[in-house]
């Protein structure tokens, strides 16, 4: 980008350091978490069109609609099937399963939060596991900081495996018109792996050591998973538009529909069989409930930080970043898969994942044209996936999920402090970080 195309930006500053201190000075106080997420990306952004680095029309064309879309269409769609009860049944016939084992629970729970973060999000699934698990735990009379951090990770990992598990991978997705099913291809064996090596551990430290009595286990096997179901109908009809709408993720690729738009379609017509027979009042009451449920805090934090990154894109930052990192790593394809997934790791342990995404996104598209392009340039994509998610697991506040998990735990009188956490959480970080650059070399670079 030659000078003359740099925005005009007020007082004749340079735009790339007016840019650069927007950014940086809104990550600060992101970190700092003195201010809601939301209201700083949108300050953040304000700015940004205040002193001419963009305008109004062009922060607009920064934001990814189709993330938007897809965000808010998944968080309809499960929100309402939430209500079903589907997902306790779920985890419940799961204890069942096990016959009520405390060992067999560690790693059923597990399990159904890796696929559950898959399928869903790993936000949603915490939110309807770990309530349960406190029941089943206490009904045991077993501790639950092990389940609790195990869900922790399960749903960081699991989450890595599809589009719509985890938001890194959305922003990626749809950055580079993804399909639901490149990331299965791509990164679901690896996930497998890294759960097999999590839940072995696990059950290694843990699980063989958890005992409960035969009365307490009776408990739980008395406890009808049916009476988790609130609404059958309802339930019919989640079950149904959930299946669509990943049928509609896996064949985007081949209708050419984005995922967006698929994700809305399916929150419409979940709406339309929702409210189908109410009369009016009581319809238009469960749409507004419905529309509710929206995060819509996270919602207009995507919209800032798409505008306040769009900015430094507008302004030259991240084509002169670029440069620079092609200089480190010489223009080599391996080198900068394996610097990518490690910078992605550890700077997800120290702060959110999605702004460093958000970030890295137009970055690396800066760099493809002088690394051969699209198609070469994969291998850097799926390590800022694979680096980024498992990065979530590198602290108590690397990911969402994790702040969600600590605040249940808290309320239930089983607080985990952040050092307690960190002793099991840099391991995994650094174990799963080191099988997926393995996993990376055999894939890509044998």
């Amino acid at each position: 980008m030659d000078a003359h195309s740099l925005p005009q930006v007020i007082f004749g500053l340079n735009p790339q350091i007016l840019a650069t201190s927007i950014l940086v000075i809104s990550y600060i106080i992101l970190f700092t978490e003195k201010l809601n997420r939301a209201v700083v990306a949108l300050l953040g952004a304000s700015v940004m069109i205040f002193t001419g680095i963009l305008t109004q029309t062009s922060a607009l064309a920064g934001i990814d609609f189709n993330t938007i879309s897809l965000l808010i269409g998944m968080m309809i769609v499960v929100g309402i099937a939430e209500k079903s009860g589907m997902f306790q049944y779920v985890a419940i016939k799961s204890a069942k399963l096990v016959k009520a084992s405390p060992r067999g629970l560690l790693i059923m729970l597990a399990v159904v939060t890796a696929v559950f973060s898959a399928l869903l999000d790993n936000v949603t699934t915490v939110l309807l596991i770990v309530p349960v698990t406190f029941q089943i735990t206490r009904n045991l009379k077993i501790n639950p900081y092990p389940f609790l951090i195990l869900e922790i990770f399960a749903s960081n990992i699991g989450g890595t495996a599809t589009l719509i598990g985890d938001p890194p991978n959305i922003l990626i997705g749809s950055a580079l018109n993804l399909s639901f099913m490149d990331f299965v291809r791509e990164l679901t064996l690896i996930v497998i792996i890294t759960m097999v090596v999590l839940i072995a551990v696990f059950d290694l430290v843990f699980g063989r050591k958890m005992v409960a009595s035969q009365t307490d286990k009776a408990k739980i096997m008395q406890i009808n998973e049916k009476d988790s179901i609130t609404n059958y109908t309802l339930l019919y009809k989640s079950l149904g538009v959930l299946t669509l709408t990943i049928i509609g993720f896996i064949s985007a690729e081949y209708i050419h529909i984005n995922n967006g738009t698929i994700a809305l379609f399916g929150a419409a017509l979940l709406l339309m069989l929702y409210t189908l027979g109410d009369k009016h009042q009581e319809r238009d009451q469960k749409v507004e409930d419905a529309f509710s449920l929206v995060d819509w805090t996270t919602i207009f934090f995507f919209c800032g930080l798409f505008a306040i990154v769009y900015g430094l894109e507008v302004a030259g930052v991240l084509e002169l970043l670029g440069k620079k990192f092609i200089e480190i790593t010489d223009g080599s394809i391996k080198k900068a898969t394996f610097l990518v997934l490690w910078v992605s790791a550890v700077v997800s342990t120290a702060i959110d994942n999605i702004p460093f995404v958000a970030t890295m996104i137009p970055l690396i598209k800066t760099m493809e044209p002088s690394m051969g392009g699209r198609e070469a340039m994969m291998p850097v994509w799926w390590a800022l996936s694979l680096g980024s998610c498992f990065g979530g697991n590198g602290s108590l506040i690397a990911a969402s999920a994790n702040v969600i998990v600590a605040g249940f735990a808290t309320r239930e009188g089983h607080p985990i402090s952040f050092i307690k956490f960190l002793k099991w959480s840099i391991p995994v970080m650094l174990v799963s970080v080191t099988l997926a650059m393995i996993y990376l070399y055999l894939i890509h670079f044998m």
